[in-house]
């Protein structure tokens, strides 16, 4: 980058005394935006027509000058009064600031980041005016916001990776108004690793029937964007979800996550005795081998079943689900049975969406979560242990995985 010269700066600063003289309201550099911005209008302007200001040249050339029109334009430096020139003919369209533009580029990214953080309304209302002393309305605030939407459907049907290692879903609560009054609804969220050990959210839905119809109606959408397989599902006991991915991707393996199934485990148990009966299932889901672990349920049975009977009935029941895992070292281990992944994806959501209390509309929830999750998503880096886990995958799926990427 060419540097200023510092003649020019010197000039510039000639009469500085205070940084207000710069950065406040009638400071320096809102004047000399102002002028920088109407001298670079006024010479597409001149490069339009074809001829200077007072040029003879433009004497019945068939377009002319016609004058100015105000406009105040917003910007991180606050509000400027802009005046833009005029052709006769109204074909001049300014490139540097548009014809209709009253914000800077980067200010509704502005907005837009602090609506992501969960600020409401009238706290971006309050942070503009406080830092950069411009006054926006609630108005102005939602059509940003709303210009999202479009980008959400976007986001909503993109294509996607033809297969994935693993896909985990899981439940957010979100209260939202609908039908007319507020409810708590559930947003599902996917969250899927490629081969490449790279995470990815697929998508956000809501349903206030959670059944084997709504998941099969998730997964076709998968499929139809693209997703011709899936290794391993990971899942909080999702009602219905068993039967709809045998539909969907019938040789998927589906893991019940097993964080949730202690928890749900420990709603059985009185608060003094959680701290034993945990560590006593912890020996089940640590254990070398599924063999080991079926013993470990006995042994968990013979001194729990007489008190907590349903904690045995709840394992048994989900044994097949459970125990997939297994056949993977422990390293790799961790990264199939838990839904953690989504797990601290929803801390970071829930942060965001506490101080907001009730969403107006299923759409206003979905606005916020797709912002908040965009941000956070962007941090996030490859997975642990990836490359132990995807050449297990090989060893027991290659044939499969050849088939969905189609190399050989």
């Amino acid at each position: 980058m060419e540097k200023v010269k510092p003649e020019l700066v010197d000039e510039l600063l000639k009469g500085y005394e205070k940084p207000e003289d710069i950065i406040g309201e009638n400071g320096l550099l809102k004047r000399l935006t102002k002028a920088l911005l109407e001298r670079a209008m006024n010479a597409e302007l001149t490069n339009h027509l074809g001829y200077e200001k007072h040029d003879p040249a433009g004497h019945h050339s068939g377009n002319s000058r016609n004058g100015v029109t105000s406009k105040t334009v917003k910007g991180e430096f606050g509000e400027i009064v802009v005046e833009t020139p005029r052709d006769r003919n109204g074909s001049f369209e300014p490139q540097i600031l548009g014809k209709h533009q009253t914000r800077f580029d980067g200010f509704d990214d502005k907005i837009l980041s602090m609506y992501a953080r969960g600020m409401s309304t009238r706290e971006i209302q309050g942070h503009l005016k406080e830092m950069y002393g411009v006054e926006v309305s609630p108005a102005l605030i939602s059509d940003v916001t709303d210009a999202v939407i479009e980008e959400v459907k976007s986001w909503q049907n993109r294509p996607l990776e033809p297969i994935y290692g693993v896909v985990y879903l899981d439940a957010l609560y979100v209260k939202m108004r609908h039908e007319g009054r507020v409810e708590n609804r559930a947003v599902y969220v996917a969250i899927g690793i490629d081969l490449e050990g790279r995470k990815e959210v697929l998508g956000l839905w809501t349903s206030g029937n959670e059944g084997a119809k709504f998941w099969l109606g998730v997964l076709t959408e998968l499929r139809n964007r693209g997703v011709k397989d899936v290794l391993i599902v990971c899942v909080d006991g999702l009602k219905g979800f068993p039967q709809a991915i045998e539909t969907a991707f019938p040789e998927a393996r589906v893991q019940l996550c097993i964080v949730h199934m202690v928890r749900a485990s420990l709603n059985y148990v009185s608060w003094k005795e959680r701290k034993l009966v945990a560590a006593d299932l912890k020996m089940i889901y640590r254990a070398a081998n599924e063999r080991q672990a079926a013993k470990e349920l006995d042994e968990f049975n013979a001194r729990w079943g007489s008190k907590y009977q349903a904690i045995g009935k709840l394992w048994r029941e989900n044994w097949d689900r459970v125990t997939p895992f297994f056949e993977f070292p422990a390293e790799v281990r961790r990264l199939i049975y838990t839904t953690n992944a989504v797990e601290s994806l929803h801390m970071s959501l829930r942060k965001i969406i506490k101080t907001r209390g009730s969403f107006p509309s299923e759409e206003a929830a979905m606005k916020l979560l797709y912002l908040a999750l965009r941000n956070v998503s962007a941090k996030w880096e490859s997975v642990q242990h990836w490359k132990q886990a995807l050449n297990h995958f090989e060893m027991l799926w290659g044939d499969r995985i050849k088939a969905a990427t189609g190399k050989a």
